[in-house]
C-alpha cells in the first residue's frame, strides 16, 4: 500500500504513543506522522516517578523515552486535543487550531483522580501523574519531616516506600482496610501491609479522610474515626481517570476509557468499529480474548508498549484482517527492599495457591486460577522470586494450571 501521502495523528505523548509511533515506521509507513502532547516537552518514562526519581537513583535526563527506529515526526508539544471529529477526520487543539488526519491513534493515558475536599491548590499537597508533580514532591519532601499518603495502590505504596527511604515519618490511610487489595487480593494485600508497618510506616486501613485544615507549613487531616494526622507534605493518589474529556460528543464510545475491539480499532456508541482509528495503552478499553470477552484497561508499562504496537499493526493491516491483541499483563513494584511482580490477570482468579516459597520469608510465587484448585491459571504473584514467575508465564491464561502445590 503507497503511504506516502497519508497524514496518521497520534494523539498523546507517553509510552504507548512512541510505541505506535516506532511500530508505523518499522512496518514501512512512510506518510506524514505528527505527535500532538499536551506537556511541554517529549515523551518519557513515567515509571520512576514514584521511585527512582525521587530518590536520586535516576536523573531527569535518564528519563527520555528513546526510539531505534527514526519517527521523521512533526511534534506538537504542549498542545492538548479538545475535541474530535469523526466524520471530518479533525482533531481540534485546544488553541482552535483543526488538524486533518487519515487515521489515528488515541493515546491520551489517565489522568490523577480528585479526591472530594483535598486542598490541591496548597503548596503542601500534590498528586503525582507527571514530571512536573514529581519534581514538586521532591522539593516537598525535601525540607518534609512528617509526609501523609492517601491512597493504598501502587503510586501511594510506592511514595510511601520511597519517604521511608528517604527517613521521613509516613503515614498512610486507605479506605479499604487492605493495601493493593484490588490488583493483588486481600491475602497478598495484608502481606504488603505487613511489609509497610516492618519498615516503619504508620498505616490508617479501613478509614478515609473527613476534612482538611491548611496550615503555615503543612496540612492537618481530620480521618473519619476521629483521629488527626498532621504533616509537612501530602500526596493524594486514589487512583486514575481515563483522559478522555476531549472525546465527549464524539460518538465514540468512552465509558471507562476508549471502548475498542480486540485488535485495538475503536468502537462507537452503537458498537460498530471506527475504520482507521485505534487506541493503545491506559486510556484503552478492550477484550483480552485470552481470559474473556470482557472489555477491561490495563494501566501497566509493559502493555503500552505491547499495545501501542499492536495498534499500529491494525492500522497497517486494514479493516478485517487485524491480529486480535491477547497479551498476558505484566508489572513489577519495589516496596521496601522487595520486588513485587504479576503476570495475568490475578483479579479474575477466584482460588489462590502458594507455588513456591514461603510467605513469611516474602520470597515466593503465588498462583490465580478460575473454576475451582484445578481450573485454568490466570494470573500469578511473586515476591522476589523472578525465576518461578518466568516458569509459571507461559501457563497463564491458555489452559488449565497445574494442580496447586498448597492452599494458603
Amino acid at each position: 500500500m503507497n503511504t506516502r501521502h497519508e497524514r496518521i495523528l497520534i494523539v498523546g505523548n507517553g509510552l504507548a504513543a512512541i510505541s505506535a509511533a516506532e511500530r508505523l515506521r518499522e512496518t514501512g509507513f512512510t506518510g506524514e506522522l505528527v505527535m500532538i502532547g499536551d506537556e511541554p516537552h517529549g515523551p518519557y518514562n513515567r515509571t520512576p516517578l514514584s521511585k527512582g526519581l525521587l530518590t536520586g537513583s535516576r536523573s531527569i535526563k535518564d528519563l527520555p523515552l528513546r526510539t531505534y527506529t527514526p519517527l521523521d515526526a512533526r511534534w506538537m508539544s504542549g498542545a492538548a486535543a479538545a475535541a474530535l471529529d469523526i466524520t471530518r477526520r479533525t482533531v481540534t487543539l485546544d488553541t482552535g487550531a483543526d488538524i486533518g488526519f487519515d487515521k489515528l491513534v488515541i493515546a491520551t493515558g489517565v489522568r490523577a483522580r480528585h479526591l472530594p475536599g483535598a486542598p490541591m491548590h496548597s503548596p503542601h499537597v500534590w498528586a503525582l501523574r507527571t514530571l512536573a508533580d514529581a519534581r514538586a514532591i521532591d522539593r516537598a519532601m525535601t525540607g518534609a519531616v512528617r509526609i501523609a499518603i492517601i491512597g493504598g495502590g501502587f503510586i501511594g505504596c510506592e511514595i510511601a516506600s520511597t519517604a521511608r527511604e528517604r527517613g521521613l515519618a509516613v503515614t498512610l490511610i486507605d479506605r479499604s482496610p487492605t493495601l493493593l487489595h484490588r490488583e493483588l487480593g486481600n491475602v497478598l494485600g495484608a502481606v504488603v501491609g505487613d511489609l509497610h508497618r516492618r519498615a516503619g510506616v504508620r498505616l490508617h486501613l479501613g478509614v478515609g479522610v473527613a476534612g482538611w485544615t491548611e496550615t503555615g507549613t503543612g496540612a492537618r487531616l481530620q480521618l473519619d474515626d476521629g483521629e488527626t494526622v498532621t504533616a509537612d507534605a501530602a500526596v493524594v493518589g486514589v487512583g486514575t481517570e481515563p483522559s478522555t474529556g476531549w472525546l465527549h460528543g464524539s460518538g465514540l464510545d468512552t465509558t471507562n476509557g476508549v471502548l475498542c475491539d480486540e485488535s485495538c480499532t475503536v468502537l462507537d456508541i452503537d458498537g460498530r468499529p471506527v475504520e482507521g482509528i485505534v487506541a493503545a495503552g491506559d486510556v484503552a478499553r478492550w477484550p483480552n480474548h485470552r481470559f474473556d470477552a470482557t472489555p477491561r484497561r490495563v494501566e501497566h508499562w509493559i502493555n503500552a508498549i505491547e499495545m501501542g504496537r499492536a495498534a499500529a499493526d491494525t492500522l497497517a493491516a486494514g479493516p478485517g484482517t487485524a491480529t486480535p491483541y491477547t497479551p498476558v499483563p505484566r508489572f513489577w513494584s519495589h516496596q521496601h527492599g522487595v520486588r513485587i511482580q504479576s503476570a495475568g490477570m490475578p483479579s479474575l482468579g477466584t482460588a489462590m495457591t502458594i507455588l513456591e516459597g514461603s510467605v513469611p520469608k516474602n520470597r515466593f510465587l503465588a498462583g490465580f486460577t478460575n473454576g475451582g484448585p484445578d481450573g485454568r491459571l490466570v494470573g500469578a504473584v511473586a515476591f522476589d522470586a523472578p525465576r518461578a514467575l518466568l516458569q509459571h508465564h507461559d501457563k497463564i491464561g491458555s489452559s488449565p494450571g497445574k494442580a496447586p502445590n498448597r492452599a494458603f
